[in-house]
């Protein structure tokens, strides 16, 4: 496997960069742009693998969709972001696959998303994905579509991928809508994927939840991407969502950096020194994950904001955290390792549904802090770290992109960090090492295996 270690910087950070697009309106806004009517251009698009696998997936459903060259973000002189540009024609709610088989690859978003627009479908559609993919249940989105009519069938393991999805009867009509009820503490995502195909069903859609929502900000970007291409959504969490059979038209529409990928390099100075400006994010983002600054400055850090804009400064003593992150549970692992260098001992909260991410996140940070020599514990919905020093060691990723690029601050600080298999950043930020390095002046150290 091969492995990269880091070389703390020789300075204190003084940076300006650039996050790439969010993975998170990329992919509603392709699911949109497919479904409308007429052409879509969406500008600063993340092209990574989580976008790509949708974009395949979409193709494969008979959405004409091209890929432009992407633009390059080199402000300051440091290492390119791409920013893509995809054109997609629309194909007004009239799926028409031209696959026998559509791959998900590893994206959980493509998957859950794809699997409703998938029964818009007036023929059989084959859903599948890589094994990591496959290993993740969605039990509760199959439930769901077979509430609304559906004909699922799973050709594996009971309530996961892979899937054949069917028209609604045997004349070949896709997906008419209705309502629905749905848990909300198992994945948002399988609430967005449904609200993405609602203004396509005939009658609409209508779901109430029999739970709590967990990260309800990303519903709310959902709706808000799905009003931009002309969909008309109402209700909420408490009392339900309704969306009329308006279906989509088409729109131009230019992405936001990713507040995920954003919260590493808002971390960097915590670790190495300095500051650094991250642009993109800033007092008007939408994205829930926006609010990693937030905790940052309630642990200690100097940070500093403006409209499109976020400046972090080193800060000469962090306090621990106690947090909910049930609505920014991809800012787990994050706030884990700067808890690794705070005073005190810090609680994650309301995160017990990342176990069926990528990996156990919960159970892989604890093990990677212990590997580092910080003191953290399993809770039943999150996790405790006691702030420390952390040393050098090998550190596994479990394929889990977050894993990677959360532990890789700690080369920042501490030598002989090395990173197991840094090839799963490509997930949703290719180029993130190259970037991190930029950062600091030096240069991450390639191992063999």
């Amino acid at each position: 496997m091969v492995r990269l270690g880091l070389i703390p910087p020789g300075r204190p950070l003084d940076a300006t960069v650039r996050p790439p697009g969010s993975k998170s309106e990329t992919n509603r806004a392709l699911v949109c742009a497919a479904l409308a009517a007429g052409r879509s251009t969406l500008s600063d698009v993340l092209l990574a693998d989580d976008t790509m696998a949708m974009v395949d997936c979409l193709s494969g459903l008979g959405v004409p969709i091209r890929v432009e060259e992407s633009s390059a973000d080199t402000t300051d002189g440091f290492p390119a972001v791409d920013n893509g540009r995809i054109v997609v024609d629309g194909v007004d709610g009239r799926v028409l696959p031209t696959s026998e088989a559509i791959d998900a690859r590893l994206s959980g978003t493509t998957a859950r998303f794809i699997a409703p627009v998938a029964s818009l479908a007036a023929r059989t559609v084959r859903l599948t994905g890589a094994p990591g993919l496959v290993a993740r249940p969605i039990s509760d989105l199959i439930a769901a579509l077979r509430s609304l009519g559906v004909r699922v069938v799973e050709t594996g393991r009971p309530g996961h991928l892979p899937l054949q999805i069917s028209s609604s009867d045997r004349s070949g009509i896709a997906i008419t809508g209705g309502a629905i009820t749905l848990r909300g503490d198992v994945s948002s995502q399988f609430l967005s994927g449904l609200l993405l195909a609602g203004p396509c069903m005939s009658e609409g859609l209508r779901v109430d939840l029999s739970t709590e929502l967990v990260s309800e900000p990303y519903v709310a970007l959902t709706i808000d991407v799905m009003r931009r291409f002309g969909a008309e959504v109402e209700g909420g969490s408490a009392d339900g969502f309704t969306v009329a059979p308006t279906g989509y038209r088409s729109a131009e529409l230019s992405i936001e950096a990713d507040a995920s990928a954003a919260s590493y390099l808002m971390a960097a100075p915590l670790f190495a020194g300095g500051r650094i400006r991250v642009n993109g994010i800033g007092t008007e983002t939408r994205q829930g994950d926006a609010v990693f600054a937030d905790l940052l400055a309630s642990m200690g850090a100097q940070v500093t904001q403006g409209a499109g804009w976020t400046e972090v400064a080193a800060a000469r003593t962090l306090r621990a955290i106690d947090v909910d992150l049930r609505d920014a549970s991809d800012l787990a692992q994050s706030i884990a390792v700067v808890a690794s260098i705070a005073d005190g001992t810090s609680r994650v909260r309301g995160i017990g549904f990342i176990r069926a991410k990528e990996t156990d996140r919960i159970a892989a940070t604890v093990t990677e802090l212990r590997r580092v020599g910080i003191s953290a514990e399993e809770t039943d919905d999150g996790f405790t770290v006691e702030g420390g020093r952390p040393h050098g060691a090998v550190v596994r990723t479990y394929g889990d992109h977050r894993m990677a690029m959360s532990f890789a601050l700690l080369g920042l600080r501490s030598t002989g960090v090395v990173i197991e298999d840094p090839q799963c950043v490509e997930k949703t930020f290719p180029g993130y090492f190259g970037v991190l390095a930029g950062l600091s002046g030096d240069t991450a150290a390639q191992l063999d295996p």
